[in-house]
């Protein structure tokens, strides 16, 4: 087993393009973390120097206290896992998984010890004398973590091992996977760009974007306390509505906004940050928004208008995708973190509610589920329970 630590990681490549500017991170013994982030963000390249794969160019890296900078990576006693399975074709199953092991001399009964027992951890006893060709992706897959179980390393690295499956498989593969981690306890880094493998996997997940470490947290931490609108929007399927908003006033109790053509006046006692840092952008998740008939009462909620411009059917709900009359389509610099078909909203209804392309909808949502960032995309300081707040 092993635990790193990284502290101010900077990586500069020869044509002078930064690829991560001073990640600090600590990763426990045993830990499951999970590097997420848009095309380029950088999570590939820190997961390659953590392996040795490549140099850093300033900061420290260190395993279990010691630093190993200039470890090559087979002193890092490190096994990766790739997309592409790295399989060689013309080798049976068995075989596959002894290469390392005869490459590192171990004794032939120590091989097919750690062979038997890699195979019957991933179901590939009745495959040892297939081929790769034989194999479907799922199965050759298995194959490819099988054979880094085999070395027993200090740690698995694993740049998106999934990306080549069909999403059936995808969900199949990651259950195995989170089994296989907890059963060797073995430190685990997992690189994917899939923000619902990434909260379903992790035991910690790392965000980041422009070679930036965004946060690092649990799950459940991020979702409810992103620390900006980059990691709000990014995280959740849907992803949370970033929407701009205008005409600040305080008053009354009243924090007063706009969005688009519409008014919104949000109890100032949820938002106390916003005295501070004037907000310039409000969220609210999918989820956190319910429709009402027009006109009607939102009850303790706010309510937005909005045009519906497309309705996604998932069987068991539908998507609704909206409009908000005086707003255009761009979310400005969190677009990318919150693609929303060109349009300014997403939320939720049941699988039988007739809503069609065209029908204007009201959306209500509790206060309480709203979130405001500031210019930069920070978020403001919020209180979810104004009632626990005060006690």
């Amino acid at each position: 087993m092993a635990s790193f630590e990284l502290r101010d990681i900077v990586k500069i490549y020869s044509d002078g393009h930064q690829a991560l500017h001073d990640v600090s991170l600590d990763i426990p013994d045993g830990e499951f973390l999970v590097f997420v982030g848009p095309s380029g963000c950088g999570k590939s390249t820190l997961l390659r120097l953590i392996a040795g794969l490549e140099e850093i160019s300033s900061g420290t890296l260190s395993m279990d206290g010691r630093e190993v900078n200039d470890w090559p990576p087979q002193r890092r006693n490190i096994a990766m896992v790739f997309q592409n399975y790295a399989l060689y074709p013309h080798m049976t199953v068995r075989r596959n998984l002894e290469f390392p092991l005869r490459m590192a001399k171990m004794p032939a009964e120590e091989r097919e010890r750690r062979v038997r027992t890699a195979a019957g951890l991933l179901g590939l006893d009745k495959m040892l004398d297939r081929k790769p060709a034989q194999l479907s992706g799922g199965e050759r897959q298995r194959v490819a973590m099988g054979r880094a179980v085999v070395r027993d390393p200090s740690a698995f690295l694993m740049d998106e091992p999934l990306s080549n499956l069909d999403a059936k498989l995808r969900v199949q593969i990651r259950s195995e996977i989170a089994s296989l981690q907890r059963e060797l306890g073995t430190t685990t880094v997992y690189v994917t760009h899939d923000q619902v493998e990434a909260m379903t996997l992790g035991a910690r997940v790392a965000v980041l974007k422009d070679g930036y470490l965004q946060q690092v947290d649990t799950p459940q931490a991020l979702y409810r306390a992103p620390v900006n609108a980059f990691v709000a929007g990014f995280l959740g399927n849907p992803g949370m509505n970033i929407l701009p908003v205008g005409d600040i006033e305080h008053g009354n109790g009243i924090l007063g906004l706009s969005a688009g053509d519409q008014r919104l006046a949000l109890p100032a006692e949820h938002f106390p940050g916003s005295r501070r840092d004037s907000p310039a952008l409000l969220g609210v998740r999918p989820e956190s928004l319910r429709p009402v008939n027009s006109g009607a009462d939102p009850g303790n909620g706010l309510a937005l208008t909005t045009s519906v411009t497309a309705v996604e059917s998932l069987g068991h709900e539908q998507l609704v995708y909206g409009r908000i009359p005086g707003l255009g389509k761009s979310h400005g610099d969190n677009a990318e973190a919150s693609p929303n078909r060109g349009g300014n909203i997403v939320f939720r209804v049941k699988a039988d509610d007739p809503l069609s392309p065209g029908d204007e909808i009201s959306v209500a949502v509790d206060p309480g589920l709203i979130y405001l960032f500031d210019e930069s995309g920070r978020t403001l300081e919020r209180v979810t329970d104004v009632a626990d707040s005060a006690e």
